[in-house]
């Protein structure tokens, strides 16, 4: 078995078809198929089945795809750092973000990363929670998460600060004569919410619980920047990460008593590599704290 046959099984699984995959990789449709039987043919396994609709992997093809995903991602990373050695850093550089995290801080530190490093191709996840995160990190994809919490250990996880939390109001709303916004002065509001099985949404669960106030729903949104316009229409009121604010948004945000925040943590590859080294540095020269910011 070989990296290429790896790439060849995750391209056909990821177009559907060998035709389809054989022009993803720029290379002639019976090169694959030979490489698909060959690899078939070494496993004993069908690695594939077909259907009228193209091609889909059997129960053994998705485990065996979900290992040849991590042994690929391994090869590009240790062909990146070589190259780095030179000094000719090239490859992929695997992002995921919990959502409404590093929304303002993470392009800057990217845009300095690619400048940096102007071969660097960069894949950012913007995902709900942190289950996916989690299904991610297992796979062995990601070179480096940012969430709110983790169970790595401390030499894997590092705190890059704290994000606070906004609520954002209508136009007009009462509430926007006050530097601070008490949480249960929103009593009988209705809140633009979040996914169900998103991180966010379980974070503005919390905060209604432990200020005795309903969790009325008057919308459900799957992006930070969607929840403040809609709220800004006067929909209704939420709460988002500073950070997440979008621009022209900022006279209808008010920080909240009591305050809300939760903790930034930035998860790297075990044995990390330049690339992840000099964003994690990047990071960290990056302000977290949203409280600096002025809402008034």
């Amino acid at each position: 078995m070989s990296l290429r046959q790896y790439e060849y099984a995750l391209a056909v699984a990821e177009a559907g078809s060998v035709t389809a995959a054989a022009e993803l990789l720029h290379v002639a449709q019976p090169s694959v198929s030979q490489q698909i039987r060959g690899l078939e043919r070494e496993l004993g396994v069908e690695l594939f089945a077909r259907t009228p609709t193209g091609l889909v992997p059997t129960v053994v093809g998705r485990a065996f795809l979900r290992e040849a995903e991590v042994a690929v991602s391994a090869s590009r990373r240790a062909r990146a750092t070589a190259r780095a050695g030179a000094g000719d850093l090239v490859g992929e550089l695997v992002v995921a973000v919990q959502m409404g995290f590093g929304t303002r801080q993470l392009p800057g530190a990217l845009g300095a990363l690619r400048r940096r490093f102007p071969r660097l191709e960069v894949t950012v996840f913007e995902e709900p929670g942190s289950v996916e995160l989690d299904r991610l990190c297992r796979r062995g994809v990601l070179d480096l998460a940012l969430m709110a919490a983790c169970e790595r250990s401390p030499a894997d996880a590092h705190h890059l600060g704290d994000e606070e939390f906004v609520v954002v109001l209508g136009d007009g709303h009462r509430q926007l004569a006050a530097d601070r916004v008490e949480l249960r002065a929103l009593a009988g509001e209705p809140w633009v919410r979040f996914d169900r099985d998103s991180a966010l949404d379980g974070v503005l669960l919390q905060v209604l619980r432990d200020n005795d106030l309903p969790p009325t729903t008057a919308a459900r949104v799957s992006r930070t920047a969607t929840a403040a316009r809609w709220a800004a229409q006067g929909l209704g009121v939420t709460l988002v990460p500073a950070s997440a604010v979008p621009l022209g948004h900022e006279h209808l945000v008010r920080p909240v008593s009591p305050a809300v925040s939760r903790p930034v943590i930035a998860v790297v590859r075990r044995g990390a590599g330049p690339a992840e080294t000099a964003l994690l540095g990047l990071l960290r020269r990056e302000t977290w704290s949203g409280a600096a910011q002025s809402w008034v």
